[in-house]
């Protein structure tokens, strides 16, 4: 049985499908109710507190992981405690590339490392779908508002990381590896909003915020130091942050999913 916490999200949502659609015995978690795929179990468990985990944890081969809570020692204690034998972490690019800011996820993987169970971690950079904010503005104003308009960043798929997990979750020859997942090629701000207008078949305007409108936006739902690191991705990237990594056309052995493919497939909340 393979448990997937997160099972709501972006990437969760997608890979309990693929999952299932491979035949594998799956639980999905999540705090809240949540409608999932035929023959698919769903149960209810918070992150936060571990203890909640043993019961959907017992029996299971493996575990798809989220940075959730601040126990992760404890997370991986009770994945242990109820047989699991693989642990799969999406981590966060920033995780490699700016440690002293995503101190966060680093505590995660920090976690699974010590926890004498197989491990891969996956570190994503930005998602395609952080587009989804520009959803109401779009339906509305047929407007897109961010900072640093000239600046791309190989933003992924979120369906691709599922894929990705699922494959790894499955096959035990990834053990011990940390994958960087992108997109095929960089992509700027300003050209994601002309691809959702391309979609549309409607002229999207592009509004570049200041670095301040910016952080004041990004605050009312990011802690203050996460802003700043995510700002400094977004605004000064790294070679590292800007490279176009290997990993999901090896592991896939496809290219990842362009931010237009993305678009075309989630049109519909900008409409």
């Amino acid at each position: 049985m393979i448990v997937v916490t997160g099972a709501t999200g972006n990437v969760g949502r997608s890979l309990v499908q693929a999952l299932a659609a491979a035949g594998e015995r799956v639980t999905a978690v999540s705090r809240g109710a949540s409608q999932v795929p035929q023959g698919v179990s769903h149960r209810q468990a918070d992150l936060g507190e571990p203890e909640s985990l043993k019961p959907v944890l017992d029996g299971a081969d493996a575990l798809f992981l989220l940075v959730a809570g601040e126990d992760p020692r404890g997370i991986v204690e009770a994945a242990g405690a109820g047989g699991v034998g693989r642990v799969v972490l999406l981590s966060s690019q920033g995780a490699g590339t700016r440690p002293e800011v995503y101190r966060h996820p680093l505590a995660f993987e920090d976690a699974v490392q010590r926890s004498g169970l197989d491990w891969t971690i996956l570190r994503p950079g930005g998602f395609d779908s952080n587009a989804f904010a520009w959803a109401e503005t779009v339906r509305s104003r047929r407007t897109a508002a961010a900072p640093f308009g000239d600046v791309g960043l190989p933003f992924i798929d979120p369906a691709d990381i599922a894929e990705v997990a699922a494959v790894v979750l499955r096959d035990g020859g990834h053990a011990g590896r940390t994958y960087e997942l992108t997109g095929p090629a960089s992509i700027t701000p300003r050209r994601r909003a002309q691809a959702i207008g391309e979609a549309l078949g409607a002229p999207v305007r592009f509004v570049e915020q200041s670095r301040e409108e910016a952080r004041a936006q990004m605050l009312q739902f990011m802690p203050e130091p996460v802003v700043e690191g995510t700002l400094a991705i977004l605004g000064e990237p790294t070679p590292a942050e800007q490279r176009v990594s290997p990993h999901v056309e090896q592991i896939l052995g496809r290219p990842p999913r362009t931010f237009a493919e993305w678009a075309a497939r989630n049109i519909a909340a900008f409409r």
